[in-house]
């Protein structure tokens, strides 16, 4: 018992798992059908590829900006360095004392005793402070800054401004002043938006450059650190959006700071070479749009232009009356313009079959109903005119044949106007075809006329509880199967069986009614299918048909994505002639169809 128990925990363990990996297939399926249709379609991976060409585009103008800007000021920074390390050299060697004459310093004269001596060179380490002469320094600064079109300033080490190269002048130069105008031109709108703009964009990142008033260095934080013997450099942006690249180095003697050197680049030096370098890129950028404007032109030319056509095709559909009219073909493109193409050619073909199946059948509807009528007319007048009774009771006789012949026609004509709305409107549910022949077959063999033939049912096993289920409308598919019955069981002999078989094929159920009787011209195997068609020997049961029962079984039949077709059952005897056993009628289900 313990091991019953086991195995069949097993067992559903197992079918759960399989379960699961099913689930997850279809998943994966799903997703795969949607990644291929939707997402790297045709017309997606161009509009997406066109797109991302001008984004990678311009992502790399950009990027390719901001290096060189960087790389630039790098670069400018020790350029900086290298000049400000020669230049304080040149300083340093030229901040010296005059060797001929002799200094004496009068307060340390009162302070000797008597014997002591002053020499002109002190022991004390004040004697390698080297003060920076003006004079001596601004002539080597003039000649070394001038090719640099660099601003230099010498700081003595108390941070105090000793020199300028602003106000450095060669001899014999001649100085020229602008003078302020009387009243001061204001900048225009546009010229201040943009100044703001520049000035906000770059003080994200960089400290405001602002001259410092009195000459003190030491608020400079380059100047600071130079002065405690290490070069520094700091980037700062000018009130106008300029960016200034300042280096700051120590003048220095046996080690000694004599005072600190300060360049920095004038204002709008570097923004005018990355100006230039954004000129070249917006020139790129222009050629780049230009080629992206083209190709998207290009893009919705394929695009609009079918499209256009197309929706002119369906207006003239629409306006359409006397002629038809035709789709433009584009079977040719395997993208969502060729599928619309392909849906819309469909679907006009679809309606104007639909529009001759209507002019059909209510040709037809007025045809069969026409011959009742005329039929009825004639046995009204008629009557009046008959000479005895027996005559009267024949007439009665014709007129309520007429009558239950044109009711069961407008039943029918009914029947079938309503099936194409109704099997549009109706929501597929799980059909068990093995249940739902069991039913009907029970039902037809409990109410069967006297005389009519037997039914007989067999369905083949299949594995799966759910072998014979399939997605339908189960009231209107078993009209089908009791239209079948119907037309198996009028021609079959009262003492003869009408069989009906079931089973699994694959992916399709297919159902088999038999009858035994004369069997199916083949002139008329499909014509039988048709709206108001009968086809019985020497006019027998006329009347007692309207010949819409198979039509509408087919059209049932192929609302489930179904087929219907008809053949004669043949038996071979021993001389090798065939004879015809009956009709067999089979239906084709395909398993998960939906009406």
């Amino acid at each position: 018992m313990a091991i019953d128990t086991q195995t069949g925990a097993a067992k559903g363990d197992a079918t759960r798992r399989v379960s699961r990996l099913r689930a997850r297939r279809r998943i994966l399926a799903r997703i795969s059908g949607l990644f291929g249709t939707y997402i790297f379609s045709s017309l997606t991976r161009r509009i997406v590829v066109l797109n991302l060409a001008a984004l990678i585009a311009l992502a790399s103008g950009i990027l390719y900006l901001n290096q060189f800007r960087a790389g630039l000021i790098e670069a400018r920074v020790q350029s900086l360095l290298i000049q400000g390390e020669i230049i304080a050299g040149a300083i340093a060697a030229s901040a010296t004392v005059d060797t001929d004459a002799i200094t004496v310093d009068p307060e340390r004269l009162l302070e000797l005793q008597a014997g002591e001596s002053l020499s002109p060179v002190d022991d004390d380490t004040r004697a390698l402070e080297f003060p920076i002469n003006p004079e001596r320094v601004a002539p080597v600064l003039r000649r070394l800054i001038s090719p640099t079109k660099t601003r230099a300033r010498i700081y003595d080490s108390d941070g105090t401004l000793i020199l300028d190269s602003r106000h450095l002048y060669a001899r014999g130069q001649i100085l020229r002043y602008d003078l302020p105008p009387t009243e001061p031109e204001e900048p225009s709108l546009a010229d201040t938006l943009w100044r703001k703009l520049n000035l906000w964009l770059r003080r994200g990142d960089l400290p405001l450059y602002e001259e410092r008033a009195g000459g003190n260095g030491q608020t400079y934080p380059e100047v600071t650190a130079a002065l405690g013997g290490s070069p520094a450099s700091i980037v700062r942006v000018s009130e106008k959006g300029e960016m200034i690249v300042s280096v700051a180095v120590p003048v220095q003697r046996f080690r000694a700071v004599l005072g600190t050197l300060l360049l920095s680049t004038q204002g709008g030096d570097i923004d005018a070479i990355v100006r230039a370098e954004r000129v070249a890129i917006l020139r790129v950028f222009l050629v780049s749009a230009l080629v992206t404007t083209v190709l998207s032109v290009l893009l919705a030319g394929t695009i609009a232009g079918p499209v256009r056509r197309l929706a002119a095709a369906a207006e003239r559909v629409r306006r359409g009356v006397k002629s038809r009219q035709e789709i433009p073909d584009f079977a040719d493109r395997q993208d969502e313009i060729g599928h619309l193409a392909r849906a819309l050619r469909e679907m006009t073909n679809a309606l104007y079959g639909r529009m001759d199946a209507i002019e059909q059948f209510a040709a037809d509807v007025a045809h069969e109903l026409k011959n009742p009528l005329t039929s009825l007319r004639s046995a009204v007048e008629t009557l009046p005119l008959a000479r005895n009774d027996e005559s009267r009771t024949r007439l009665l006789d014709v007129i309520q044949h007429d009558v239950r012949r044109l009711d069961r026609l407008i039943s029918d004509i009914s029947d079938a106007s309503r099936l194409d709305a109704e099997l549009s409107r109706a929501d597929a549910a799980p059909v068990d075809i093995a249940r739902l022949l069991t039913t009907i077959v029970s039902i037809a063999r409990e109410t069967k006329p006297a005389g009519s033939p037997d039914i007989e049912l067999v369905v083949e096993k299949a594995r799966g509880d759910k072998a014979y289920q399939i997605m339908g409308d189960d009231g209107r598919l078993g009209q089908v199967i009791n239209n079948l019955l119907d037309n198996a069981r009028s021609f079959s002999p009262p003492d003869g069986t009408v069989k009906v078989t079931a089973k699994r094929s694959g992916r399709e159920i297919i159902i088999t009614v038999e009858d035994e009787g004369p069997g199916i011209r083949p002139d008329v195997a499909e014509r039988i299918f048709e709206r108001f068609y009968t086809d019985r020997p020497d006019g027998e049961d006329f009347g007692n048909n309207s010949g819409l029962g198979l039509s509408i079984s087919r059209q049932i039949v192929e609302a489930h994505r179904g087929t219907i077709d008809a053949t004669n059952r043949v038996a071979t005897d021993a001389a090798g002639d065939q004879r015809i056993l009956g009709a067999r009628f089979t239906v084709r289900l395909p398993v998960g169809s939906a009406s």
